[in-house]
């Protein structure tokens, strides 16, 4: 079916649909109402990344980009962003043999060990000796030699540390990067305690050669790739004969305590072969100017994809809407827009509302801007990022994750008191929430971010539980959950943050020492 033939249907269902909500609502709750009820209606398909559907979001979002007073701020003086995607799979189950002395054993596929799907480098095949570096993290080199090793370590980082930094150090492409820079030539991925709790290793085999998603220069790890992924049977196999037993690293990583680290006596052979398909979709860029901060970039981001159709519910709805998830994240953000031409007033720094594309593939759309701006580089100076709200509740607090590492979160933390919210700390650190949604994106590029989340204060718990437990990625993610009076409010949350940060006299900077701002050598407070 032609895109033409998709507008019009979409188009029809919003027309269809607009009569009866907007007698019952006021004219600010009816345009962001509407703008969810056409981004998540059964027409758009669940928006999925490099789908016609989501063609057609990505133009009603430039629209409506226009229609707010923003000008063009895409690529080649347009509203689009086109991001080049790779998406990629395993094709085979690969190989794995470990040899000790002169005597081989190879591993069994689906129960030692999985095979990785590797994008950089589609044709993995590397045979060297084993060293176990503990979680990966680069304090845990030291002493070692790996240079032309392949790097064993737990699927996880050191403990102790802060939550969000303990996320990003578990990220397999920092725990690559980490490798690569000591001169590792390829890493094994081990399932430790903690994701043996969560997800264990057999529940993720059938997900082994499920297609992911990254963007064409994107070579995380290129020169020491993941290539591998083994469970507790085949990492009590690599560890099998060494003067590090198995049981020891276990009983250290529940322990909370160093792990033993080393030479493991054993080498290595490996192959990964990956299937690459390219595909296109594009991130929708536009800028309100500001006056004599005009050089500097506020960037307000939201997520316009979703995860389009899948498996069907006990009703037969194949269609995962993605009401919550994110098209009241991308409507709030572009009612912001149309509350800042409403005040008449040009805020001092420019500020770029960013819907991003690929979020659900691990996200890709926010990565490639933050590493290709459409802007000068160096010139972003903030993102505030808009991810999900669960707006059936009347919320009384705010997370804004990464808001204690730099002096952004001063700015949203009175931006929000001024309007009776009060910030409070991630309720669920175990969730890692730091590492999933867009603002992360920023974080490694150096750029001071947060993602804004509703708190768990007064019926905030139950109701993201209710959320999270009966409609997340699943088709019952529809418009008639939202409350509509507590999208306003997030609405105007978001205009006063938006507001005080482009407004402010100094740019955000990190603060001293933060372990982002160092690590990505961003602006550091003195």
């Amino acid at each position: 079916m032609s895109i033409k033939r998709h507008l019009l249907l979409a188009a029809s269902a919003l027309l269809a649909a607009t009569p009866a909500f907007a007698q019952d609502l006021g004219k600010d709750a009816a345009a962001l109402k509407a703008h969810v009820q056409f981004l998540a209606s059964d027409a758009m398909k669940g928006r999925d990344t490099g789908s016609p559907e989501l063609t057609i979001a990505e133009q009603y979002v430039a629209a409506q980009m226009l229609a707010a007073g923003l000008k063009p701020a895409g690529a080649n003086g347009g509203w689009l962003q086109p991001v080049p995607l790779i998406a990629y799979k395993s094709v085979d189950h690969g190989t794995l043999v470990l040899t000790r002395g002169n005597i081989p054993t190879p591993l069994e596929w689906g129960k030692d060990y999985v095979a990785r799907s590797v994008p950089s480098n589609p044709k993995v095949a590397v045979s060297a000796p084993v060293v176990f570096a503990g979680y990966g993290s680069e304090g845990e080199y030291k002493g070692l030699n790996v240079k032309g090793a392949i790097v064993a370590v737990l699927r996880d980082s050191p403990h102790g540390q802060p939550s969000d930094v303990r996320a990003h150090l578990a990220q397999p492409d920092a725990q690559a990067h980490t490798a690569a820079a000591h001169g590792a030539v390829g890493v094994i991925l081990i399932e430790g305690n903690a994701r043996h709790a969560i997800f264990p290793f057999a529940a993720s085999v059938p997900f082994a050669q499920t297609e992911g998603m990254t963007w064409q220069g994107a070579d995380a790890g290129a020169s020491a790739p993941a290539f591998a992924y083994l469970g507790f049977d085949g990492a009590a196999k690599l560890f099998a004969g060494s003067k590090i037993q198995w049981d020891a690293v276990l009983a250290a990583d529940k322990a909370s305590v160093k792990l033993p680290t080393g030479s493991l006596g054993v080498t290595a052979t490996g192959t990964a072969n990956t299937a690459i398909r390219t595909l296109t979709a594009n991130n929708v860029a536009g800028v309100l100017p500001g006056t004599d901060k005009a050089g500097e970039y506020v960037v307000i981001s939201a997520h316009l994809d979703h995860v389009g159709v899948g498996r069907p519910d006990a009703k037969g709805d194949r269609i995962y809407n993605g009401a919550m998830d994110n098209a009241v994240g991308t409507a709030s953000m572009l009612e912001v827009a149309r509350r800042f031409q409403a005040s008449g007033k040009a805020p001092r720094r420019s500020i770029l509302f960013v819907a991003v594309t690929a979020e659900e593939k691990g996200l890709v759309g926010s990565e490639y801007f933050a590493a290709n701006p459409t802007v000068a580089k160096g010139s972003i100076v903030a993102d505030v990022n808009l991810d999900m709200p669960i707006l059936t509740y009347n919320f009384v607090d705010l997370v804004a994750f990464g808001a204690d590492r730099s002096t952004l979160g001063k700015l949203v933390e009175q931006a929000a008191a001024a309007e009776g919210v009060k910030l409070v700390p991630d309720p669920t650190p175990e969730e890692a929430s730091f590492v999933r949604s867009d603002h992360y994106s920023f974080v490694k590029a150096g750029i001071p971010a947060v993602s804004l989340d509703l708190g768990p204060g007064g019926e905030g718990a139950a109701a993201s539980k209710e959320f999270l437990d009966k409609h997340y990625h699943q088709p019952s993610d529809e418009v008639g959950l939202i409350d509509w009076k507590q999208g306003l409010r997030f609405v105007g949350l978001n205009y006063a943050i938006a507001r005080a940060v482009a407004d402010a006299e100094d740019r955000p900077v990190w603060n001293k020492g933060d372990f982002f701002g160092t690590l990505y050598k961003g602006p550091m407070a003195p």
